[in-house]
């Protein structure tokens, strides 16, 4: 079990469309059970039926970068810790994207919203400066949420007297905004490409996003 876990997240490095199921996968490879065993045979399957799905990367792209960031409250039924998903585009190219469980258990959606928003925040600062040492210089890089308390929580200092709960370290992100580095920005709950990282979708809704996420088809 754990070797098959391996190869799956090795892969994960280039198949983001399995990330959230190799990963939750990955959590029971202490004592993995039957049940277990049978989600990541279903994952082979479906690799085995999408051989040649890859990364596509036009090269008449735009060139600006965007992201976007995801929190599914409370979906991990064990210790109903929250999952953080974002992913980061140079134009229509997918160049960055990470699934993590949160480290403490958030008590509202704006709470895990705001974290994912934060940890989503310190990747674009990161590829900020090293896209400097490019000459490529980006202002107010949007972060894309579909929670509008998060977003008024970072950019109304008022609410966050109301929030002391949320710890000091994810609060870096009103600094960033005031720097004009970041922008929070409201995108509809089906047009949230990071839902793909963070909770099991419907086939339709799937297909949307790994579409959307820039993998197709490639002989």
């Amino acid at each position: 079990y754990r070797s098959m876990i391996g190869s799956l997240l090795y892969l994960t490095a280039s198949r983001p469309d399995i990330l959230f199921s190799v990963c939750l996968c990955a959590r029971f490879q202490a004592c993995p059970k039957e049940s277990h065993l049978h989600a990541v045979k279903r994952i082979f399957k479906y690799l085995a039926y999408t051989p040649f799905l890859g990364l596509w990367y036009p090269r008449n792209s735009t060139f600006d970068l965007h992201t976007y960031s995801d929190a599914d409250f409370g979906g991990y039924k064990v210790d109903r810790k929250s999952t953080s998903g974002t992913c980061q585009f140079l134009g229509n190219m997918l160049i960055s994207w990470f699934r993590k469980k949160q480290n403490s258990v958030a008590i509202s959606t704006t709470e895990a919203e705001y974290i994912a928003a934060g940890s989503c925040c310190a990747q674009v600062i990161w590829m900020k400066q090293q896209l400097l040492d490019y000459g490529i210089f980006f202002e107010k890089v949007p972060i894309k949420c579909d929670n509008t308390s998060a977003i008024c929580l970072g950019k109304n200092p008022v609410h966050h007297s109301r929030t002391k709960h949320i710890d000091i370290r994810y609060q870096f992100i009103k600094d960033h905004i005031e720097r004009n580095d970041i922008e929070l920005v409201f995108v509809p709950t089906k047009d949230q490409i990071a839902d793909i990282f963070t909770k099991p979708l419907d086939e339709q809704s799937f297909s949307k996003f790994r579409m959307e996420l820039g993998l197709c088809e490639i002989d």
